[in-house]
């Protein structure tokens, strides 16, 4: 007997587009936020940089134990959960008045996105069979990324009528929908033998990432040979080293290595990670070169970045039926190709350029965002065993977050490098100099005060220097993600719809036929101890590529969504 899908599922996709739609302009709205609330709040520097960067610490470092709670105890209660973790966050940001208690807000933030990210998408599997997953995924992705160039608009649209806590209050009746959403149209789906949360290995991951993230960040300021930076770094390796020495002894481990060696799980994560590095730059870099070298406003910055996700709709729309011709082998390393050609495209970007040329490269760049990442989750999600579907996507949602961190410091790093060696500063008061030296809007501010366009110029010309540094960079690890993509993402592409009759009741996948999304020839897909039916003893249904089982499967998709936003300018 055949299961008839739910007639929700599209409903319960919108729910799920709601919150990857919230959590996504979240990440960059602090960008047009944070000079309004240094100026009400009186947030020095320091201050500022841990709004933005609290988020992005707690965010990361608890993405693994997020995907084991919601294994353990069922994904869309957890799901729940940090959505209201997340509406409470948002609350307490919008009435407090001090910047220590704006960086709590934004950590509890973090923390309830963190149950979001990977659980929102694990249970899509439980709605869509492989024949829909892609559009599902394609849908995820574009609201996901929608929402940050969203971020601008939406704050600088606040900004400009309302207090800077309606940054925050903006989220409070969108997770309440999305809570009540989840409620009411998502079925509930856990692993009963899932092992309980390890507070010993949660605690080394959370520690042992979260220094990680600090020591990256902080390092372009404090410098990377500080005691500080140094000191977090290494600690960060001993309580990582120590938390993958525990973990392989246990025999549910939560940081599961394990699943690194499965090749489509494996190079289909380093696409989706490289990819993440390489748009964390991007969005790092562009929204101060549209206000400040162009001279846009925070809402037509936004609206200026919409070109990119215009090109990233596309590509979602398009990517399926590339994948089921051509498979992920193909598209994932043409997509990547096509990222780094626009990276270097943008790399020629000159001061007195106007926007076309950048609207051009932006377009190219979501034409080759969408058909990168959208088959390589995709791939990603039919490799994952069903059985480690919430532990598997929080790890491949923690590399992906890690690549984004990585990419916003180190290429920070160099973009700072780049402006202040280009900057020219000669006769300026000592102190109008190191401030100018701060940023490219510093460099504006004093530039007015002083009345001096000289040095404004000079700020315009030294930031797009770095940024073209950055570009190349951009474009050099697109280009050395394709190859590895080309070389090593094994050719997993779908059977077509008619072969499907001829493989008998499996599908792709099922006994008999070739192997589909989900893995090997055979019953049911990798890790499938069920047989033909795929149903596990836990009750899950058929991985991806088996036949459906009494309940739905539960194999979770990774985020699609692009690198949270630093905010520094």
């Amino acid at each position: 007997m055949t299961d008839q899908p739910d007639p929700r599922r599209w409903w319960a996709l919108g729910a799920l587009v709601t919150c990857m739609l919230v959590l996504g302009f979240d990440m960059t709205i602090l960008n047009v936020a944070l000079p309004t609330m240094a100026s009400q709040l009186g947030a020095d520097t320091g201050e500022q940089q841990w709004i933005a960067d609290s988020y992005l610490v707690v965010f990361a470092a608890t993405m693994l134990p997020a995907g084991l709670l919601g294994d353990r105890f069922g994904r869309r209660s957890m799901l729940i959960t940090g959505l209201g973790i997340f509406l409470v966050g948002s609350l307490v940001g919008t009435v407090v008045s001090t910047p220590g208690w704006v960086i709590v807000a934004r950590t509890v933030m973090g923390l309830g996105a963190a149950l979001v990210m990977p659980l929102a998408l694990s249970v899509v599997p439980s709605l869509f069979g492989p024949g829909e997953r892609t559009k599902a995924i394609g849908a995820i992705s574009a609201a996901s990324a929608l929402g940050m160039p969203l971020g601008p608009i939406i704050g600088g649209w606040l900004l400009d009528h309302f207090w800077w806590g309606s940054v925050f209050f903006v989220n409070v009746p969108l997770a309440a929908i999305g809570i009540l959403c989840c409620a009411l149209l998502i079925p509930e789906t856990r692993d009963p033998a899932a092992p309980t949360v390890d507070i010993g290995s949660t605690l080394l991951a959370t520690l042992g990432l979260g220094l990680l993230v600090f020591g990256i960040i902080e390092g372009p300021d404090h410098g990377w040979g500080a005691p500080l930076t140094l000191l977090a770094l290494f600690t960060a390796v001993a309580l990582i080293t120590g938390l993958v020495l525990r973990e392989r002894r246990r025999a549910r481990p939560m940081l599961d290595i394990g699943l690194l060696g499965q090749r489509g799980f494996l190079w289909n994560s380093v696409a989706a990670t490289l990819v993440t590095l390489v748009l964390s730059g991007l969005l790092f870099i562009l929204p101060p070169y549209l206000q400040a070298v162009l001279g846009h406003d925070a809402f037509g910055t936004g609206v200026r970045l919409l070109p990119m996700m215009g090109g990233l709709l596309v590509a979602a729309r398009a990517s399926a039926p590339l994948i089921e011709r051509f498979g992920p082998r193909v598209v994932v390393p043409a997509g990547l190709t096509t990222l780094a050609g626009a990276a270097f495209l943008g790399a020629t970007t000159d001061a007195g350029d106007g926007y076309g040329h950048t609207a051009l490269w932006l377009t190219v760049v979501g034409f080759g965002f969408g058909f990168a990442i959208v088959p390589a989750m995709d791939a990603a999600l039919g490799a994952l065993p069903r059985e480690r579907a919430g532990s598997g996507s929080g790890l491949l949602m923690t590399l992906r977050q890690f690549g984004g961190a990585i990419g916003v410091a180190l290429l920070g790093s160099l973009l700072a490098s780049g402006y202040g060696d280009r900057l020219r500063t000669d006769g300026l008061p000592p102190d109008a100099a190191d401030t100018a030296d701060d940023s490219i809007v510093a460099a504006h501010l004093v530039a007015d005060a002083l009345g001096d366009p000289g040095l404004a110029e000079s700020a315009n010309s030294a930031y797009v220097h770095g940024m073209a540094l950055v570009l190349l960079v951009c474009g050099a690890t697109a280009l050395l993600a394709a190859a590895l993509t080309a070389c090593f993402l094994p050719d997993s592409r779908p059977a077509r719809p008619a072969a499907d009759k001829a493989q008998g009741p499996g599908g792709p996948g099922g006994p008999g036929g070739p192997a589909g999304p989900g893995g090997a020839a055979g019953s049911g897909g990798p890790g499938d101890p069920a047989g033909p039916s795929g149903a596990t003893p836990g009750g899950d249904a058929a991985a991806p590529g088996g036949a459906p089982g009494p309940a739905a499967p539960a194999t979770p998709p990774s985020h699609v969504a692009g690198a949270p936003g630093d905010g520094r300018q």
